[in-house]
């Protein structure tokens, strides 16, 4: 399957420990190798970077790694192509505007029936079911709301429906983000851990890589990361139920809906998803 990483800070903060860890994994610790692409926030304005080919081999990667620019909400995955060609065009995140703010989306999984999806102006420029479902998304939250809602709780708990609707056709785990909130909803993978002091060290899995937060941080910090599978081996993720969405502003928790529990794997049959 393909991985997410999201990231949600109450100051600008830059990724590049958990972004190392997750490059790894796009070819040399994992089989993502279909391209790879992460998306900063700053204000309303936003930094792209993508790249069809394998994030561990990526030059952009490597710049992105070395190039620590800060924000306070980050989206990046990394692809196995199940659903369109390996192409620059079907690189997530995908970007469209709404409400006078450019909203963000990666998806993990893998949908079925999903060509009849009505998307309105949101019109698909890719070959995937991840930006189909991501324009379907846009247009019922319009067709909704005229403007964004002041009432945070009503918006997502409407996007939860949509986000429920679009788990009916397969495997939809997903990181939404305007820029002041990260949005997540798990169907079957997908992790969270919230940093704040007393900061530790942290040890990544993929890459003998070792930070001590505490020197690179004040007391003050909170940074909340959102990855498809834990990328440390010695902090402790809350792994996401099926059907629970969060959304974080700031790194804080600002909507919770629970989930139902992960159904007990059959003995001999492991269920699988790509994208």
């Amino acid at each position: 399957m393909c991985e997410l990483l999201g990231m949600s800070a109450n100051v600008p903060t830059d990724i590049c420990f958990s972004f190392t860890g997750l490059m790894q994994r796009g070819g040399k610790t994992g089989p993502h190798c279909d391209g790879w692409g992460i998306t900063f926030y700053d204000g309303k304005g936003y930094q792209n970077f993508k790249d069809p080919n394998p994030s561990c081999e990526s030059r952009i990667a490597q710049l992105v790694q070395q190039y620590p620019i800060k924000s306070c909400a980050v989206i990046s995955h990394i692809r196995q192509a199940n659903r369109g060609s390996v192409s620059l065009v079907n690189t997530h995140p995908f970007t469209r505007e709404l409400w006078g703010h450019y909203w963000t989306f990666a998806h993990n999984g893998q949908l079925s029936n999903y060509q009849g999806l009505e998307t309105g102006r949101f019109v698909p420029v890719g070959d995937t079911d991840s930006e189909i479902a991501f324009c379907w998304l846009l247009n019922q939250l319009e067709q909704r709301f005229a403007t964004r809602p002041d009432d945070d709780a009503l918006l997502f708990s409407f996007m939860a429906e949509c986000c429920d609707q679009l788990r009916e056709l397969g495997v939809y785990n997903m990181l939404l983000s305007d820029g002041d909130v990260v949005a997540n909803y798990c169907t079957n993978n997908l992790h969270w851990i919230t940093r704040r002091a007393p900061f530790g060290e942290a040890s990544l899995i993929d890459e003998d890589v070792t930070i001590d937060f505490q020197k690179e941080t004040t007391p003050n910090d909170v940074v909340s990361v959102i990855a498809t599978q834990p990328l440390t081996n010695n902090e402790q993720w809350h792994r996401m139920l099926v059907g629970e969405m969060c959304v974080f502003k700031k790194g804080e928790v600002i909507y919770h809906r629970e989930g139902t529990p992960h159904p007990e794997p059959q003995q001999g049959n492991e269920a699988t998803s790509s994208q």
